[in-house]
């Protein structure tokens, strides 16, 4: 396992970190589905124990993963592994936490007496079977969070926690544009790290690149989520992908080197960027867990070759060549009268056809658009139409996406 640095903390983190939000689960027979809150204990299990094997030292989970069921799991599953590993009880759950630093964070958009952080730290630690929690983040900050922040004295709150050692670090998610991220990360002294959305198709999508640099120079730890996209970008890719992958590994091969998976190149990809710190991957299996610590073994700046960083930035607008809505984000179709935010709503159509994730892919993102934001509540009165330098025609669009969407519902 590789070792980098994590801004200004006195701490080496692998590589590859080990993200609970995507746990193996149960299939819910009554529903004919996989159910979130049903993780599947013995394989999660499992997994983590072969990430503390490989030299995996950081474990991410939230109080909302899998409806609440990661942080339990994950509290009964160190102590199983500290047992197999290390030694029974105390001893043993001693030098698994000695070795693995664990992450969890407080939902902010919960938030509605000041009590409430206090309260939900102590159910977290409750959850997790510990006495204190070695990086704490707000979890995904954007618009509106600071205000809440300071509403509820959320710093004041948290830097009591970090003096009385129930927190070791504290950082913060984030899931807006970039200049609320320069906002953020300017707002306290007491970040030691934050954890933004990061692959090579999302350059310049939230953070992006800049906040990446930005926080960097601030001396944070930057820690990557999403570096495949959900899974976006392991899934077979379509033909004008697979051609450039396929010449790149040719070139590979034919210089004695290995070929690379989709996965391996996206997770290369943010490794190459000296500023990350590491990156977080929600693994679903044993299987993905073994092939992300292959490819850590493998990771570091400068694993990329300029023919390499050429490759991925011809995948990147092979990608964006297959929109079937020409929309660049210019949001010039913007404040629409009815309060529709048009370039998400067609961005979640895009990437559902793109990278082939179909309408269940777009209903779990649309989920994450406010209610006053929705195509549904287009009126149809063409503004947006006239003002779009692409001439879009967004009405139809729209109403389009609304019948997509409810594809078996």
């Amino acid at each position: 396992m590789r070792y980098r640095t994590l801004g200004r903390v006195a701490f080496a983190p692998s590589a590859l970190g080990f993200g609970a939000m995507r746990l193996p689960v149960l299939a819910d027979e009554s529903a004919g589905a996989a159910a979130p809150r049903r993780i599947d204990e013995e394989a999660a299990t499992a997994m983590l124990r072969r990430a503390v094997e490989a030299g995996v030292n950081y474990v991410d989970t939230a109080y909302v993963y899998h409806d609440g069921e990661s942080e339990p799991w994950l509290g009964r599953a160190l102590r199983q592994v500290a047992g197999e590993l290390f030694g029974p009880a105390d001893q043993g759950l001693a030098e698994l936490r000695r070795r693995v630093k664990v992450a969890t964070k407080l939902p902010v958009w919960k938030l509605e007496r000041n009590d409430d952080p206090e309260r939900l730290l102590s159910e977290q630690l409750e959850r997790l079977q510990l006495d204190s929690i070695d990086f704490y983040l707000l979890h995904g900050l954007g618009a509106g969070s600071l205000a809440k922040l300071r509403e509820h004295d959320v710093l004041g709150w948290a830097e009591r926690a970090l003096a009385d050692g129930r927190i070791a670090h504290l950082g913060f998610s984030f899931h807006d544009e970039y200049p609320l991220f320069e906002e953020l990360v300017d707002a306290t002294d007491l970040w030691e790290f934050c954890q933004i959305q990061y692959n090579y198709m999302d350059q310049e999508y939230q953070a992006g690149t800049r906040g990446l640099e930005y926080a960097a120079a601030k001396g944070l730890g930057v820690i990557v989520m999403e570096p495949v996209r959900g899974g976006q970008l392991a899934r077979r890719p379509p033909q004008a992908v697979a051609a450039l992958w396929a010449a790149a590994n040719a070139r590979r091969e034919a210089s004695g080197l290995a070929a690379r998976t989709p996965v391996d190149w996206a997770l290369q990809w943010v490794w190459n960027h000296p500023e990350v710190s590491f990156l977080l991957s929600g693994m679903s299996s044993l299987a993905q867990l073994d092939e992300n610590i292959v490819s850590a073994e493998c990771a570091g700046p400068g694993a990329l070759d300029d023919d390499d960083l050429e490759t991925c930035r011809r995948v990147r607008d092979a990608y964006l060549e297959l929109n079937p809505i020409p929309c660049t984000g210019c949001r010039y179709c913007l404040p629409c009268p009815s309060g529709v935010d048009i370039p998400k709503v067609l961005d979640i159509y895009n990437e559902a056809e793109i990278y082939g994730g179909g309408p269940a892919a777009a209903r779990f993102a649309y989920g994450w658009v406010s209610e006053s934001e929705r195509a549904e509540l287009c009126k149809q009165c063409g503004a947006c139409q006239e003002l779009c330098p692409q001439k879009i025609a967004i009405v139809d669009w729209l109403e389009k996406i609304q019948q997509y969407l409810a594809v078996g519902k």
